[in-house]
């Protein structure tokens, strides 16, 4: 299934994201999490590349195998590029093809000061074009409302999200944030600029105060007075802070739908049961 298809629909496009569990934990423990997933009935689930940082790290296409032909689910697999050569690429491609994933969500990928990039891919723009030269996928691209951490200003980066949808792209999915009026601003900028494909707004519901500082120093996102306060006010009691949390992304979504934007990108930190409970308290708004 291609995944831009499913914004012909009248409804939003609601969607999870999991990641592969790290080195030291069994693979099973994300099945388990896809098990409880599956009811829910999202319209895709993306899977971040795997954290083994080489080409020959199966994980990421391993569950997407399993979310298409055991959970009946459309995955979307991440793929990153800036550590990889284009022989390396290929055969991550030819790894995907074999277990029929026909979606990708192509990204630049971190660059690690303990790592060289190997320099044949700088931008994501590059790997999209490279595999929609190549065929055989559709493909997604990533998109930042406040603009990307390195990029001079909102402006240029919304120029350099134009050339990845000249590339190919058919589908955005965006960074998370915990503004609404960021994305409205962004849309508006981006529709302007002429990019008209589909475009995710991506929604990461609090699990501890520690993540969410971890996660905003990386992609730069800001934290408005009404979420710094909910921090404050229940950082020390996980339970409450996880229910806030929870209210919050809801509040957040219902805002999102209700002004009519074309999807959802939940990033469930393979946390079902915080799935779940959004699931439960937006259902009726997002029915066919």
């Amino acid at each position: 299934m291609h995944i831009a298809s499913l914004f012909q629909k009248k409804r939003t496009v609601l969607s999870f994201e999991v990641f592969p569990p790290k080195k030291t934990s069994s693979i099973d423990t994300i099945y388990s999490t896809l098990d409880d997933l599956q009811g829910l009935k999202p319209d895709f689930i993306s899977v971040t590349y795997g954290a083994g940082g080489n080409a020959g790290d199966s994980a990421t296409a391993e569950i997407a195998s399993a979310i298409k032909h055991k959970y009946h689910i459309e995955p979307v697999a991440h793929l990153t590029c800036v550590n990889y050569t284009k022989p390396e690429i290929e055969q991550i491609l030819e790894r995907l093809e074999q277990n029929n994933i026909e979606n990708i969500l192509a990204l630049r990928g971190d660059i690690s000061p303990d790592r060289m990039p190997k320099k044949e891919f700088n931008y994501a723009s590059e790997l999209i074009a490279y595999i929609k030269e190549r065929g055989g996928f559709h493909l997604s691209g990533a998109c930042y409302p406040e603009g990307h951490i390195e990029s001079e200003n909102l402006i240029s980066d919304i120029l350099n999200l134009k050339k990845k949808v000249d590339a190919g792209a058919e589908h955005l999915i965006s960074q998370l944030l915990f503004d609404n009026n960021y994305f409205y601003s962004f849309l508006e900028k981006a529709r302007i600029a002429g990019i008209s494909v589909p475009i995710q707004a991506g929604i990461m519901p609090v699990v501890n105060k520690a993540q969410i500082e971890r996660m905003v120093t990386l992609c730069g996102a800001s934290l408005p007075p009404k979420f710094t306060k909910m921090l404050q006010r229940f950082e020390h009691s996980p339970e409450a802070l996880r229910d806030a949390g929870i209210a919050y992304a809801v509040d957040q979504i219902v805002d999102l739908i209700s002004q009519g934007v074309d999807g959802i990108h939940l990033y469930t930190m393979n946390n079902a049961y915080i799935a779940k409970k959004i699931m439960n308290s937006i259902s009726g708004l997002i029915e066919d």
